[in-house]
């Protein structure tokens, strides 16, 4: 097998599957019962909080753990909302934004809220500039990804909260794909309110953490009930998933500027390889050192992926050439309809060989060679 989708779901290590497996067997009490069992639980929950808030940078209080990214998205997106509705209703975001900020933000136009949709240049950028341009007196959020799921462009987060230091506007940054790839701290980037998932970086679904930092304050709950999570996000916490995310975070600092080498040297191989394909063309500037999107014009994505997955080897239609419709990202950046279409985004991880990549380069000159492309 041939696994080059790092960037859609991660392997779990054998360590994250054992320590996941001892909570669920033997601290399996709820951290809300106050017997030993429940009580050490508790203990599990807030010793991960502390190493979810060292590989941020934070404090251990400003990490609430929430079921995946989505959830952290929408939820910072109606806290920040909510705190400055007396600033007023206007947002500013990007036309390149993952589908959990880019849908949330689409109910909120139709509800009402002016929305200003931020356009990337053909090479997928977003700049500080760009972001300050757009804001109004009645700006209360800008909600701003740290690196874009399909290109792997790392977006200027740092330089625009900079810009926003005196006004009331808050800045939510979705980092999932960026937490533990791009090298940054909660108080570098400035952001107020910074969503993580543990599934990117070798951890289980179902379980993500949300910062709360900077100007956001009284933070409003999405849920209401048992007061878990400092009444901020109720509900039993997930403590095998909680306990996975952990150690995933763990095993990842134990070694993490050689990781990042790894995902980058692994990067500029499949460049020098793939870029000797005949008309294959890089898509974006990707600057993530685990993303890299190239298209074979006239050759549908999701026709490439199909074929090499028989073949075992794993890459994404990173056109989200969904039912005939092209990538939003891509539609944004104003690629061609047959670039677009033709586009694939293959991403690494610590597993990953050279191997895996010559093996991408073998079917995807095959494909070429034995496929005629659709006019």
């Amino acid at each position: 097998m041939h696994y080059l989708d790092h960037a859609a779901t991660t392997p779990v290590p054998q360590e994250v599957a054992q320590a996941m497996a001892g909570v669920l067997t033997n601290a399996f009490g709820n951290p809300s019962a106050q017997y030993t069992l429940g009580r050490q639980a508790k203990a599990l929950v807030e010793d991960s909080r502390a190493v979810t808030a060292k590989a941020l940078g934070c404090k251990p209080e400003q990490i609430c753990f929430t079921s995946c990214g989505t959830e952290g998205d929408n939820w910072a997106i109606h806290a920040a909302l909510h705190q400055n509705r007396r600033v007023g209703k206007h947002i500013v975001t990007t036309a390149t934004e993952h589908s959990a900020v880019m849908q949330c933000v689409k109910q909120l136009e139709q509800a009402g809220y002016p929305v200003t949709w931020l356009k990337p240049d053909a090479n997928g950028r977003i700049t500080a500039q760009q972001a300050v341009d757009a804001l109004r007196e009645d700006t209360a959020l800008v909600s701003i990804m740290l690196v874009n799921n399909e290109t792997g462009v790392r977006y200027p987060v740092e330089e625009i909260a900079a810009l926003l230091k005196g006004r009331p506007t808050l800045l939510h940054t979705d980092a999932v794909q960026g937490f533990m790839k791009v090298p940054f701290t909660a108080a570098s980037l400035g952001a107020d309110y910074i969503t993580v998932s543990a599934h990117k970086i070798g951890g289980p679904k179902g379980i993500g953490a949300l910062y709360i930092g900077g100007k956001a304050k009284n933070t409003k709950p999405m849920l209401y009930g048992g007061g878990q999570e400092s009444g901020l996000r109720p509900g039993t916490e997930p403590t095998a998933q909680i306990a996975g995310f952990a150690k995933a975070i763990e095993l990842r600092l134990e070694r993490l500027e050689e990781i990042q080498r790894h995902m980058a040297a692994c990067k500029t191989y499949a460049l020098e390889r793939l870029q000797t394909i005949p008309g294959l063309r890089v898509i974006g500037a990707g600057d993530a050192p685990h993303i890299l999107s190239v298209s074979l014009p006239g050759y549908p994505s999701q026709n490439i992926v199909s074929e090499l997955s028989e073949k075992e080897i794993y890459i994404s239609a990173g056109s989200a050439c969904h039912r005939g419709k092209i990538s939003h990202v891509l539609r944004a950046m104003g690629l061609d309809k047959k670039t677009a279409a033709g586009t694939v985004r293959v991403s690494f991880g610590p597993e990953t060989e050279l191997s895996d990549i010559d093996a991408l380069y073998d079917a995807l000159l095959a494909h070429k060679t034995t496929r005629f492309p659709m006019l």
